[in-house]
């Protein structure tokens, strides 16, 4: 074979034996393919994993430089997003863009809670940076209300925040969609992309209603684990926007 597949598509925990000796990377025809003693990887639909950035070929092949005798897949987050992005992004743009921007129109950052009054406090505090940036950087107004009922936002505002997450490209588009999936915030994705808000801030700010339960109820371990492994997958998906964003 002229190529190796990427396995790191496999369930998290999943262990297989190291079968390369190094990972490096090449160029070619203005793409990066991330080389496995030389081959060339496949994403798990067998495309060449080809990437259009240098730095993040050379991350990517990182993730495989550091493995040990095994390789655990649970901790190759950028060769998972860059998989994603070429066998379910690319040529699919349009869609997942408007994925995006539907959980604008029904946003984490626009229900606030009637009580009490320190959780409100709260998200107010954490939720106004994101309202604040769309007014200021896109002319884009975002209605907040209370409780859980569903508000109608104005068409407008959604259409500027596409106008400004249209020119990111396929992997980069995938960054910002597992951002929001994960915060529940297209605002919030938009507003780090953007550089009004700094990443551990948008994660605090979407965790503002967990955070105020933890306080009250105290926290148990698994839940521990779970958002620890969760912040990574964010850091890592943010590290891809950083080196594909236009």
């Amino acid at each position: 074979m002229n190529e190796t597949d990427a396995r790191a598509g496999r369930p998290e925990g999943k262990t297989i034996k190291r079968f390369y000796r190094e990972a490096t990377v090449g160029e070619e025809g203005g793409l990066w393919r991330v080389l496995l003693d030389g081959k060339p990887m496949r994403t798990p639909a067998k495309a060449v994993l080809a990437v259009t950035s240098g730095l993040l070929a050379e991350a990517i092949a990182g993730e495989w430089a550091m493995q040990a005798e095994t390789i655990a897949p649970a901790t190759m987050h950028l060769t998972r997003f860059a998989n994603t992005a070429i066998d379910r992004v690319q040529g699919r743009e349009a869609n997942v863009l408007d994925d995006i921007l539907a959980y604008a129109a029904s946003d984490l950052v626009l229900y606030r809670a009637n009580a009490p009054e320190g959780l409100r406090a709260r998200q107010d505090a954490a939720w106004k940076p994101p309202l604040n940036w769309a007014r200021s950087a896109l002319q884009a107004e975002f209605s907040p209300v209370e409780g859980v009922m569903h508000a109608q936002q104005p068409a407008a505002s959604i259409a500027r925040l596409g106008e400004f997450l249209a020119p990111f490209d396929t992997f980069a588009l995938t960054a910002l969609h597992v951002m929001t999936t994960m915060t529940g915030s297209a605002l919030l994705t938009a507003a780090y992309a953007g550089g009004a808000m700094d990443l551990p801030a948008v994660w605090v700010a979407a965790h503002v209603d967990e955070d105020w339960q933890i306080g009250k109820w105290g926290e148990d371990d698994e839940a521990v684990a779970r958002r620890a492994r969760r912040w990574r997958e964010m850091q890592a998906a943010a590290q891809l926007l950083r080196l594909t964003a236009p």
